[in-house]
């Protein structure tokens, strides 16, 4: 298959987009998070495309982009009041809120439930394709299922050229992990997946929320009610440790690994003491550098030949808990505490 890149600067491209996407063809494009795999959300036989092109599993559901709130309602069951305060707080924005479906979202989006994700993502590209599409766009991560989320194009075009029918090149992505994904059809909300937007932060809107235990536990045989619930994923192919303690602790740890193809992936105070070859994926308490940088960083320890990756592991804080749910994902739960 032939894959266009396309400009985000070329207008003409992104209506060639747009009209691709009505006809039922499947069109990477970037958000504000991480690239995105989108298709028209109505169609369930160009939302299986995605899988196809991902091989991604077809119970793992799906997040519909809309580009304004009104284009939420012929989706959904209803939308509660406190969906209008969420909305008004952090739209566009990196959360995704679930819902009661309605009866036109089909089930390939669904993963099969009765209930939909919904977000309105900040980029102006996506919301214009979506615009000028006419239609609501189901778009996972677009990269291929299991491996790291792509932040910038070369991770698609790696990925998925050949594989989908275009890409719209929109450059590096501001936030690096997905969104946050907010169950609302709780009496209270519970978030599913961490992400750029944080727990606290909800709070401040909406009153109480809790944390749903998949976020930092491995709990295998439930049906994954959201995106990146799944128990392996990000992972690029080197085998990926967390390691948990102080820098000394840590340096001195994976000092005494020293091997063939063994790397670190470590915090900017890390690096001066290690004695292996590393990447660094920000200071400690940096967590939106963190968030920015882990994907790429996961990626190019692959490309530099890493066969295992030992990971400063970052703390459960604010948007450190996304970090640290997509690192203990990366590492299927594998973790040394020092």
């Amino acid at each position: 298959m032939y894959t266009e890149i396309i400009s985000i600067n070329d207008k003409e491209g992104l209506a060639r987009a747009a009209e691709m996407l009505k006809q039922g063809k499947v069109v990477a494009l970037p958000t504000e998070t991480v690239y995105g795999l989108a298709a028209n959300a109505l169609d369930g036989e160009a939302v299986r495309k995605i899988f196809k092109a991902k091989g991604r599993p077809q119970d793992n559901p799906l997040i519909v982009h809309v580009a304004d709130f009104e284009g939420i309602y012929p989706l959904v069951d209803n939308v509660p009041y406190v969906m209008k305060k969420l909305a008004g707080a952090f739209w566009p924005g990196p959360l995704t809120l679930i819902f009661k479906k309605s009866d036109i979202v089909p089930l390939e989006v669904s993963g099969g439930l009765d209930t939909v994700a919904i977000r309105m993502p900040a980029h102006p590209v996506i919301l214009e394709v979506i615009r000028l599409a006419g239609v609501p766009l189901a778009a996972p991560s677009a990269n291929l299922s299991g491996s790291p989320s792509p932040t910038i194009s070369r991770h698609v075009i790696d990925d998925l050229s050949g594989r989908i029918d275009a890409i719209v090149d929109g450059g590096d992505c501001e936030v690096g992990v997905e969104s946050t994904v907010l169950d609302i059809t709780r009496d209270i909300p519970c978030i599913l997946r961490p992400g750029g937007i944080t727990k606290e932060e909800i709070e401040r809107v909406a009153g109480k929320v809790e944390i749903a235990p998949s976020v930092v536990e491995k709990i295998e045989g439930q049906r994954a009610l959201s995106p990146g619930m799944k128990y392996k994923h990000y992972s690029p192919r080197a085998r990926v440790v967390l390691v948990r303690g102080t820098s000394k602790d840590y340096v001195n740890y994976v000092n005494g690994l020293i091997g063939d193809g063994v790397f670190a992936l470590c915090f900017d105070e890390d690096a001066k003491g290690l004695e292996v070859p590393y990447l660094s994926y920000g200071s400690c308490k940096d967590y939106n550098a963190q968030a920015k940088l882990l994907f790429s960083k996961l990626r190019e320890a692959d490309e530099k030949g890493a066969k295992l990756l030992l990971v400063h592991s970052t703390e459960p804080v604010g948007v450190g808990l996304a970090v640290y749910n997509r690192l203990l994902r990366a590492a299927e739960f594998e973790e040394i505490v020092l």
